[in-house]
């Protein structure tokens, strides 16, 4: 039995990264709007009024949700692979991965808050 493993090479290994990274835009509306507000949100981490550290935190936290759609991508086109019909497991795998997004988002709003009120606080 031949695994589905290919032999490491850095250069192909990215070409890999890539074109997951292509199939996730095409086929994920909800990585789409992860993509969105990293790019709107981003912006207003580095017009806003504050230093470049706060700035920099604020964009940097923007990547968690993107990362968490990535993982919830990943957890459901595993679960459709291995089965089309509804089964309790396959739904909790998805709901899991669901989960994951949220809380990353919850984690990225309350990062915002958090260095925002640090940073007019000592303006």
């Amino acid at each position: 039995m031949k695994l589905n493993k290919p032999k490491h090479n850095l250069y192909r290994n990215g070409m890999y990264a890539v074109e997951g990274f292509i199939d996730i835009v095409k086929n994920e509306t909800s990585f789409k709007w992860q993509l969105f507000m990293l790019f709107v949100m981003g912006i207003a981490a580095w017009i806003l009024p504050i230093n470049f550290v706060h700035s920099s935190i604020l964009f940097i936290s923007l990547f968690i949700p993107v990362l968490a759609e990535v993982a919830n991508s990943a957890v459901e086109r595993v679960v459709d692979l291995v089965t089309n019909e509804y089964h309790i497991l396959a739904k909790q795998a998805k709901d899991a991965g669901a989960t994951l997004v949220l809380l990353s988002l919850l984690v990225t709003l309350m990062i915002w808050i958090f260095t925002l009120a640090d940073a007019f606080r000592e303006n």
